[in-house]
C-alpha cells in the first residue's frame, strides 16, 4: 500500500506514495475534509479538475447519523453516493463522540452517546465502526480510539491508552474477520495516543506497531496545546513510528503546521481549516494570510495571488471577492474555498518537489516566514 521513495539527507522529511484501488496518492499529502459526504461549498468536478485532490476525508459519526448505514449500503457505498472518483479515508468518529463529553458514556466495549441532531442514543463499538466503514467502502478506515482532552493528567491519559489499545486490537480483529466491499481493497490504520507525555506516546506506538495495521496515525494533537508542544510530540512520535508505513497527523493544520510537521517526518494531513476559514473570509497565499472582508481590499483589482498556477485564483480580483462577502453571496464562499484548497495542494506539491530535490530542509523555514504572516494592507510585497 505504501512505498517510501526518498528521505532528505539532513532531516526527516519523506517522499512516498499510497497505492489504492482508486488511485496512487503522492505523499506528503493533504486531505480536504468532506465530513458529511461533501467538501463544503465545492463540487467534485472542482475538486478533481481544478484543485487536483486525489484523496478526501469523510466522517463515520456524521455519515452514520445521516444519511445512515442503510442508505449508504443501498447506494453502493460512499464513492457512488457522492459520485467521488478518487480515494476516500473515513475517520471512525471517535473524536466527534469524545468532543460530546457531556453527552457520552465510556464503557469497556465502546461508547454510548447522544446524537447532536435529535438527542437519540447510540453506541459505537470497535466492531460496528469497522462494519460501518466497510459499508461506506472507504479506501482507508480508522480504528475507534479515545482522544484525551488537553490538558489531561498523566494518570488519565495512561488509563485512556488502555482503552484505546484494547479497541485497536478489537478493530483489527473485526477488520480481519470481515471482507472488502464494492470490489476494492480497504485498508486499516491504527491511531496512537498518549497526550503530551513522551513515554506514553512511545508506549502507544510500540504496542500498536505490533498489530499489522496498514498505517499509523498520530492522534490527540491540535486539541489546544501550544504549537511548539505539538511539534515536539510529533517529532518524538516519528522517531518511533515504523519507517515503512504511512504516518498520518490527524486534524492538522495551518500551512505552517504542515511545513513543520513534514520536516518531522509526517506523510498525511487533514484539517477543516482551509475551507472553514475560507467561509469566514480568510485566504491563504504564498505571501501570507488575508482577511478578504477587510476594507483594504475593496478597491484592490488584482487576484489574491496573481502568479498562482490556477485559473481559480487568477480570474477574480480581491475587490470582487470582498464585494461577494459583503453582499453575502454564496459564490464568495465557493471561490474562497477553492482558492484555499488550491493553495494547500500547491504547497504540498512544492513540498514534494523540494524533498525530491533534497532541498527541503533549506527551503521550508523561508516558506514558513512567508505563509505565516498576516497581510494588513494592499501591498503584497
Amino acid at each position: 500500500m505504501f512505498q517510501l521513495i526518498k528521505e532528505t539527507t539532513k532531516g526527516k522529511a519523506r517522499l512516498g506514495k499510497l497505492v489504492t484501488d482508486h488511485g496512487t496518492i503522492p505523499t506528503p499529502i493533504f486531505m480536504p475534509v468532506g465530513t458529511a459526504g461533501t467538501v463544503k461549498a465545492l463540487d467534485n468536478a472542482t475538486l478533481v479538475d481544478k484543485i487536483n485532490a486525489p484523496l478526501i476525508l469523510g466522517n463515520t459519526y456524521h455519515l452514520y447519523l445521516r444519511p445512515g448505514i442503510d442508505i449508504m449500503d443501498r447506494a453502493g457505498g460512499l464513492h457512488r453516493f457522492m459520485n467521488w472518483p478518487g480515494a476516500l479515508l473515513t475517520d471512525s468518529g471517535g473524536y466527534q463522540v469524545f468532543s460530546l463529553s457531556a453527552n457520552r458514556k465510556l464503557e469497556s466495549d465502546g461508547v454510548i452517546f447522544k446524537s447532536h441532531l435529535d438527542g437519540s442514543r447510540h453506541k459505537f463499538t470497535p466492531s460496528n465502526v469497522i462494519s460501518s466503514q466497510r459499508n461506506f467502502g472507504s479506501d482507508i478506515m480508522m480504528v475507534l480510539d479515545e482522544c484525551p482532552p488537553y490538558p489531561a493528567s498523566k494518570n488519565y491519559v495512561r488509563q485512556s491508552l488502555d482503552l484505546t489499545h484494547r479497541w485497536a486490537r478489537d478493530c483489527y480483529d473485526s477488520y480481519t474477520s470481515s471482507t472488502d466491499r464494492y470490489g476494492h481493497r480497504q485498508f486499516l490504520f491504527g491511531i496512537t495516543q498518549g497526550g503530551v507525555y513522551p513515554e506514553l506516546r512511545n508506549q502507544s506506538i510500540r504496542e500498536l506497531s505490533e498489530i499489522d495495521f496498514d498505517g499509523l496515525a498520530i492522534g490527540g494533537l491540535s486539541v489546544g496545546e501550544p504549537a511548539e508542544l505539538m511539534y515536539e510530540i510529533t517529532d518524538i512520535s516519528t522517531d518511533t513510528l515504523p519507517r515503512d508505513k504511512p504516518r498520518y497527523l490527524m486534524g492538522v493544520g495551518t500551512p505552517v503546521d504542515l511545513l513543520e510537521s513534514v520536516a518531522r517526518g509526517v506523510d498525511m494531513f487533514d484539517c477543516v481549516m482551509p475551507t472553514r476559514n475560507a467561509r469566514n473570509g480568510m485566504l491563504f497565499t504564498r505571501n501570507g494570510i488575508i482577511n478578504i472582508k477587510n476594507a483594504h481590499w475593496k478597491s484592490h483589482f488584482e487576484s489574491a495571488d496573481p502568479h498562482f498556477p490556477s485559473d481559480l485564483c487568477r480570474n477574480h480580483t480581491m475587490a470582487y471577492l470582498h464585494h461577494l462577502f459583503k453582499a453575502g453571496e454564496i459564490l464568495g464562499l465557493q471561490l474562497a474555498s477553492a482558492h484555499n484548497l488550491t493553495f494547500y495542494m500547491w504547497l504540498m506539491k512544492e513540498i514534494r518537489r523540494h524533498i525530491a530535490e533534497d532541498t527541503y530542509d533549506e527551503w521550508y523555514q523561508g516558506m514558513i516566514a512567508n505563509v505565516g504572516r498576516r497581510i494588513q494592507g494592499i501591498s503584497m510585497d
